[in-house]
């Protein structure tokens, strides 16, 4: 089996495939990029021209933005059980919260971040909503079920954990028991937890 190889940065989302890596549980390389070099090589904008990490070769194929990278990790390897079957009723979840996390809710917290107002006059044509609607929409889930689809884990709750344990973090969310509840609970995660060490490891030796 070819070996998969990361470009990453612990610094960046790269964080979120490397969890996803270690819960497929298949050999893969890791090159890290630093920010304003690396990843504005020429060498390197061939591979991705949008000069970002995180990038997931595998097999001559390339794989960018990492929902879509979590996804195709899922996909390619099905024995990990990191999403619902094809012909189960979850598997529609699923597809909603996977792209729910990529789009609305990435979108919202971001525009909140940086200080950009949705209101009731531009909601519509932002396409993400109030983020209060947003979190609302997650939360109301969660409050009810431990994951996203249900009793099961699944790639869409490795992104959403991500998301939302990295904002509570950089307080651009408020701290909410329903979430942080939740975040822990991922967390604990054996995959999780090989993945903070690792990608900790390469920040302490400033990389």
């Amino acid at each position: 089996m070819q070996t998969m190889t990361l470009y990453t940065n612990p610094q960046s989302r790269g964080r979120i495939v490397r969890w996803m890596l270690e819960e497929v549980g298949q050999p893969y390389d890791v090159k890290v990029m630093t920010f304003g070099g690396d990843i504005k090589s020429a060498e390197y904008l061939k591979i991705n021209p949008m000069g970002k990490v995180p990038t997931l070769v595998h097999q001559g194929t390339v794989i960018t933005e990492v929902a879509a990278i979590c996804t195709y990790l899922a996909e390619q390897f099905p024995q990990a059980g990191l999403a619902p079957a094809l012909n189960s009723p979850e598997r529609g979840s699923y597809y909603r919260w996977l792209f729910f996390v990529a789009g609305p809710f990435e979108m919202a917290t971001s525009a909140k971040s940086f200080g950009w107002e949705i209101n009731d006059d531009n909601a519509i044509s932002v396409g993400c909503g109030h983020i209060q609607d947003t979190l609302h929409t997650v939360e109301q889930t969660l409050a009810k079920q431990p994951y996203l689809c249900g009793d099961q884990f699944t790639t869409a709750d490795l992104l959403m954990a991500s998301y939302i344990g990295w904002e509570t973090m950089m307080k651009i969310l408020e701290p909410n028991p329903v979430f942080a509840a939740y975040v822990e609970r991922c967390g604990e995660r054996e995959a999780a937890k090989r993945a903070d060490i690792l990608d900790n490891a390469l920040m302490e030796q400033g990389e």
